[in-house]
């Protein structure tokens, strides 16, 4: 059996949402028995560097990766009604020429894209696709966001347009279990079952926001700063929204 290797991490540099500082979240893979670690933060990739360093230091193999943001339509359309809301993708660098095209994805995002968050959309995708492997996100996924609403055949015409753009073993469907997040166990089996009929690959990842178990709670303000909400409940995790 293969040993695990989370592909979905967010660090420090997801500002507001990541706790996870390199060198520990390095290390801890390392400790782990993990062999490869990837960094997957939002939108950005400020990290790179420092997270090549702290990787290669824990002797881990660094996965270049990053969780983009999708327009809701296309990146140069601004409606506040139909395009503020932005869904996430994450792909994961293969080679060199996937990490260029990260890079320029990632640029465009900003450059031409921004709308409250740096985004692309699917044409900006499709020209940049080689060299990258994707993952169906979170459920801030349009795939499972869509299955949320459920919108199950659009859902499926979604799969099926990224399993084409980037190919066989390319596109996976990522499946996570966190506790308090509603109706995740029927967004996953539903994920199942499109990975079935439309021969897509699964992929269980983690989501991963901080290292220690104990960072749950730092974690929970973060997010409640970002938001502008209040915490209530001292026991409650959640899983970083943006």
């Amino acid at each position: 059996m293969g040993s695990f290797v989370h592909l979905h991490v967010h660090s420090e540099f997801s500002l507001l949402d990541g706790l996870s500082r390199l060198p520990d979240l390095c290390q801890s893979a390392a400790d782990s028995g993990m062999t490869a670690l990837a960094l997957t933060d939002h939108g950005a990739m400020y990290g790179m560097i420092k997270f090549s360093h702290a990787a290669r230091a824990a002797g881990i193999k660094p996965i270049y990766g990053c969780e983009i943001y999708q327009a809701a339509r296309g990146m140069d359309q601004r409606d506040p009604q139909k395009d503020r809301r932005a869904y996430h993708l994450v792909l994961l660098a293969e080679n060199q020429v996937g990490y260029q095209n990260l890079m320029e994805l990632v640029t465009r995002a900003h450059l031409d894209g921004f709308y409250y968050k740096p985004r692309v959309d699917k044409e900006m995708l499709a020209q940049h696709a080689e060299g990258l492997i994707c993952l169906s996100a979170c459920i801030s996924g349009i795939v499972p966001a869509l299955i949320q609403d459920g919108q199950l055949d659009q859902a499926r015409r979604e799969a099926a347009w990224y399993r084409d753009v980037f190919g066989p073993g390319r596109y996976y469907l990522e499946l996570q279990r966190h506790q308090g997040i509603p109706g995740l166990d029927t967004i996953n089996a539903q994920l199942v079952s499109l990975s079935r009929e439309l021969d897509i690959p699964l992929v269980a990842t983690n989501d991963v926001h901080y290292v220690h178990k104990e960072d749950a709670r730092i974690q929970e303000l973060l997010l409640a700063i970002q938001t502008q909400t209040t915490l209530t409940d001292p026991s409650r995790m959640r899983m970083g929204s943006e």
